[in-house]
């Protein structure tokens, strides 16, 4: 049984590697995927936390400096 199983596997051991190779290149394009698409998703999440921070950092700039400035800015109706 070993010889006849032992002689299948030496003519056919480059197929064997050739599709095990296969399988291997497959399974990198996969996962190179997968992970460009992680990357992608955090340089997305990023962007959108840089403009809430900068939006922030505008609005605070904007501020009413004091109480007098409040309430003129409140009176005018530019608040």
């Amino acid at each position: 049984m070993w010889a006849i199983v032992q002689g299948w596997l030496v003519r056919n051991i480059l197929t064997l590697l050739g599709y095990a190779a296969a399988a291997a290149a497959v399974a990198a394009v996969l996962l190179g995927a997968r992970q460009a698409g992680r990357n992608a998703e955090r340089v997305d999440r990023m962007r959108k936390t840089i403009e809430v921070q900068r939006d922030q950092l505008e609005a605070a700039t904007r501020r009413p400096r004091d109480r007098d400035d409040l309430t003129r800015r409140m009176r005018d109706g530019t608040y």
